[in-house]
C-alpha cells in the first residue's frame, strides 16, 4: 500500500463508477439493483486498478528507487516522513 495508490483510488473510483452507471442507464437498466450494482463493482475495482497505476507511475520514474521498499522498517508509515 502506498500513498501515490491512494491518491489515484479517489480518482479512479469517481471514474470507474460514473462510467458504469452511466453504461448501465444508457442500456435501459434503471433498477435499484443494478444501479447499485454497477456503484459496487466501480468501487471495487478502484483499487486493484488505482495500485496497477500506480506502480506503473514508478517504474517509468528515473528518479524512483525499488530498492528503498526493502529498508522499510515499519509497513505502517508516519505521515512526517517521506514515501518509501
Amino acid at each position: 500500500m502506498d500513498r501515490l495508490s491512494l491518491y489515484i483510488t479517489m480518482m479512479t473510483s469517481t471514474v470507474l463508477t460514473l462510467t458504469f452507471v452511466l453504461v448501465v442507464l444508457l442500456l435501459g437498466w434503471t433498477g435499484y439493483v443494478t444501479v447499485f450494482g454497477a456503484i459496487v463493482l466501480g468501487l471495487v475495482l478502484a483499487y486493484p486498478i488505482s495500485f496497477l497505476i500506480s506502480r506503473r507511475i514508478k517504474r517509468h520514474d528515473p528518479h524512483w528507487d525499488e530498492r528503498k521498499i526493502e529498508k522499510a522498517d515499519n509497513p505502517v508509515f508516519d505521515p512526517g516522513t517521506p514515501e518509501v
